[in-house]
């Protein structure tokens, strides 16, 4: 069986939420990870994600460039080359073109500061996450080292959905690399962000692999009926089979 490709979303509603900065690591550390082919699609008219990607020196990860007419020939595209996750950028807003996207997703990343007025802009996201019936993580950004609304949010946020167990942190490192094309870990590999993103990927990557798994087990045919083994005892008899069934 072909290893799928998965799609990565990241959509908020709120702006300033760090959305497309966490695109762009997730989709680098993924690449760094040897994830495979890794590539982006950035669908907010701003192109924040693609002109950063375009002050890039480096091969991975690839973009490609989509509207909303072209986004399914283009996500099919990708597939053909062999892109094995595409992380796809939104707008900051809630539209019918939002929704268009995350019908796509194979999980949705809701990215989120930990504020009263980021907690109550999630609703519609997950709306329309669940409208879709998408997987979806929030993904607590942007927070302050010690501070005791991270926590309060994180358990606010946990009452809509998943919130991963990695806490990004705000430091002015991760928009001072965004302006050459880097990351943190291509910045500061040593750093305490570095280490966040990298954590942060080891736990969307084991999401990556827990829906490979249960797909590949879907995809297992069950045995025909009468498949089964007949239990005789020493008479020629049917007798009941105890413990596991053996196929013929």
């Amino acid at each position: 069986m072909p290893t799928p490709m998965r799609i990565f979303v990241f959509a908020s509603q709120k702006g300033g939420s760090g959305k497309t900065t966490l695109a762009g690591h997730v989709a680098v550390q993924a690449s760094l990870a040897g994830h495979g082919r890794v590539a982006m699609i950035d669908m907010d008219p701003q192109g924040s994600l693609e002109k950063w990607w375009e002050s890039r020196h480096a091969d991975e990860p690839a973009y490609y460039r989509a509207d909303m007419a072209s986004l399914n020939g283009t996500i099919a595209k990708a597939r053909g080359d062999g892109v094995r996750l595409l992380v796809i950028d939104t707008p900051p807003a809630i539209t019918r073109a939002i929704s268009d996207v995350v019908a796509h997703a194979d999980l949705v990343l809701v990215p989120t500061r930990p504020s009263p007025h980021d907690l109550r802009a999630v609703g519609p996201t997950v709306d329309i996450a669940e409208w879709h019936k998408k997987q979806m993580v929030f993904l607590v950004n942007a927070a302050t080292p010690r501070a005791r609304i991270t926590g309060d949010a994180a358990v606010a946020l946990s009452q809509h959905g998943t919130v991963a167990p990695v806490t990004i942190h705000h430091r002015v490192e991760f928009a001072a690399s965004m302006i050459d094309g880097r990351t943190v870990m291509e910045a500061k590999p040593g750093g305490k962000s570095a280490t966040e993103m990298t954590e942060l990927w080891s736990y969307l990557a084991d999401r990556i692999a827990r829906m490979d798994m249960a797909e590949a087990e879907m995809a297992v045919p069950m045995p025909p009926k009468g498949a089964y083994r007949t239990n005789l005892n020493a008479l020629g008899q049917r007798a009941p089979i105890f413990g596991r069934r053996v196929v013929s």
